[in-house]
């Protein structure tokens, strides 16, 4: 399970980053955190630090995600 764990841990920080870099955002200290998963079996994505512009643009993104899921859901 742990190949798998640490598998699904490097796809989904690929997969956020590619998302945020779509949106202009780059967070400059995301990362797995691997030593927490190898003690714990548990893998961690680290956001690490942002400046505040960074994290606006998140927020943005994030709620016009919201808006448009809201309107598409249910018709």
């Amino acid at each position: 399970m742990t190949a798998e764990q640490r598998r699904q841990a490097a796809d989904v920080l690929d997969d956020l980053t590619a998302v945020l870099a779509l949106g202009g955002v780059m967070l400059p200290s995301v990362e797995v955190d691997w030593e927490h998963g190898r003690l714990t079996g548990c893998y961690l994505v680290n956001l690490g630090s942002a400046s505040p512009s960074a994290l606006l643009r998140v927020v943005d993104l994030l709620r016009k995600g919201l808006r448009y899921e809201r309107l598409t859901r249910d018709g």
